[in-house]
C-alpha cells in the first residue's frame, strides 16, 4: 500500500509539473504582423478581441490612447464605438417588446407625440420595425441631433426627412431612426435611455460601460483621431460631458444627447462578451439570456435584399474577409473605426476598435476595418 500511494504521489507531482511547464500560446507573429499594418495605415490607437469556439481566446492593445501624452492603448481602456451601439438599442427595444409593451408593428406615430408619416405615402404607418431596419423611409437630411427637423410643427422641410418609396419597400441608413427608437424607450420604460441599458443589459452581463460620458471613468477613454488637412487632430465633442444638459433633461425630448445610434463607450473584450450573446441568439453562453432566440433570429434577419440588414446587425458576404459569411456591424465616427462581426453557427468572432489613422483608405489593403478582420481570421480561424 505504501508503494503504490507513493507512486500516485510521483505521478501526481510529474503532472502538475508539466502543467507548469506549459507555454502560454504564442502571438508573437499575428501581433508583429498586425503592428506593420498598423504602421502602413498610420494607426493612432487600436485594441482587439477573438471570441474562438465561444470562447474569448485573445485580447490585445495596440499604439497610444493619447498622442500627447504618450499614454498605451489598454485592454481596459474605453472607446467611443458609434454605430455598432445601434445593437444595444435594439435589444433594449426587443425587451419590451417581448414585455408586451409595443409590438414590432406600432405605428411610431403613436409613440411619438406628433405624426411620422411620409408625406407621399400618408396611409402607409412606419412601424417600430422599419425603424430597426432603416426601412422606414426616413432619412438624416434634416438632422437627427434633435427631433425638431422631423417635427412638422417645428420645421417647414419637415417633408425633407422623408425619401421618395413607400415605408418598407426600401432601404436608407439612418441615425435618426435609432435616436427616435431611444426616445421611445423612454417614454414606455420610465426610465432614461442611457440608465436603461447599464441596468437591463450591462449590468446583467458583468460589463462596463454605457452612453452618459459622465457616468464612466474618463481617465479610460482612449483619444480620437480625424485626418484633417493631411494631419491627425483630436475630436474632443466624442466624450464632451454632459452634466449641465443633463439637469434640464426631458425625457422622450433630449433623448439625443446620449446618442442611441452611436454612443456606446465600451472596451473591445467586454464588447466581444456582448457580441456572445448575439453569436448565442440571445443569451451568454453561461446562461444569462436578455432576449429570447426568436428575437435574436431576427436581428439577424436581413428585411432588405440590397443591403441584408436585419434589426441593428447585418450579413456580410465576403465584404470585410473574402468567401466568408459573418453577421455584424460596423461603427465610424471622429476619426474611429470599430467593427463587431461573427459566425453563429460555427462559434467565432472578431472585434476591432481604432482610433484614428493617417493613411486609411475606405477600400482595399489600407482599409483599417478589412485589414484588422482579415488578418484575425487567417490567424486564428482559417484552417491550414
Amino acid at each position: 500500500m505504501k508503494r503504490i500511494k507513493s507512486i500516485s504521489s510521483a505521478l501526481l507531482l510529474t503532472v502538475l509539473l508539466l502543467a507548469g511547464c506549459r507555454r502560454a500560446p504564442d502571438f508573437s507573429a499575428f501581433e508583429a504582423e498586425m503592428e506593420a499594418f498598423r504602421s502602413k495605415i498610420g494607426n493612432v490607437g487600436m485594441s482587439v478581441a477573438v471570441v474562438k469556439d465561444n470562447e474569448l481566446i485573445y485580447t490585445h492593445s495596440f499604439g497610444v490612447s493619447d498622442l500627447e501624452s504618450g499614454a498605451p492603448v489598454t485592454d481596459s481602456s474605453l472607446f467611443r464605438i458609434a454605430s455598432i451601439s445601434k445593437s444595444f438599442t435594439a435589444v433594449s427595444i426587443l425587451q419590451l417588446v417581448e414585455a408586451g409593451k409595443l409590438s414590432l408593428d406600432t405605428d411610431v406615430s403613436e409613440l411619438a407625440g406628433f405624426p411620422i408619416r411620409n408625406p407621399a405615402y400618408p396611409d402607409t404607418p412606419i412601424t417600430v420595425a422599419m425603424l430597426l431596419s432603416h426601412t422606414s423611409s426616413i432619412n438624416d437630411s434634416e438632422g437627427y441631433f434633435s427631433f425638431d427637423g422631423i417635427r412638422p410643427d417645428r420645421n417647414p422641410d419637415w417633408a425633407k426627412c422623408y425619401n421618395d418609396y413607400e415605408p418598407g419597400t426600401g432601404y436608407q441608413y439612418c441615425n435618426l431612426n435609432f435616436n427616435l427608437l431611444g426616445s421611445f424607450l423612454e417614454k414606455i420604460s420610465g426610465e432614461r435611455f442611457d440608465q436603461y441599458v447599464v441596468c437591463h443589459l450591462l449590468h446583467p452581463l458583468g460589463l462596463y460601460g454605457g452612453y452618459c460620458v459622465d457616468s464612466l471613468d474618463a481617465s479610460r477613454f482612449v483619444r480620437l483621431y480625424a485626418l484633417q488637412d493631411g494631419e491627425l487632430t483630436e475630436s474632443t465633442e466624442a466624450y464632451e460631458p454632459r452634466s449641465e444638459r443633463i439637469r434640464a433633461y426631458r425625457t422622450g425630448e433630449d433623448t439625443p444627447l446620449f446618442s442611441p445610434t452611436g454612443g456606446m463607450k465600451i472596451s473591445a473584450p467586454d464588447l466581444a462578451r456582448w457580441m456572445r450573446v448575439h453569436m448565442n441568439y440571445g443569451t451568454t453562453p453561461e446562461g444569462v439570456r436578455l432576449i429570447s432566440e426568436a428575437s435574436s433570429r431576427l436581428m439577424q434577419t436581413p428585411r432588405s435584399d440590397d443591403e441584408h440588414y436585419g434589426f441593428a446587425l447585418k450579413v456580410s458576404d465576403g465584404e470585410y474577409v473574402p468567401g466568408v459569411r459573418l453577421v455584424g456591424h460596423t461603427g465610424g465616427a471622429y476619426g474611429l473605426r470599430s467593427a463587431m462581426f461573427f459566425d453563429p453557427e460555427k462559434k467565432y468572432g472578431f472585434v476591432m476598435i481604432s482610433s484614428g489613422c493617417k493613411n486609411s483608405a475606405e477600400e482595399g489593403d489600407l482599409n483599417v476595418i478589412s485589414g484588422s478582420l482579415r488578418r484575425m481570421y487567417d490567424y486564428f480561424i482559417r484552417e491550414n
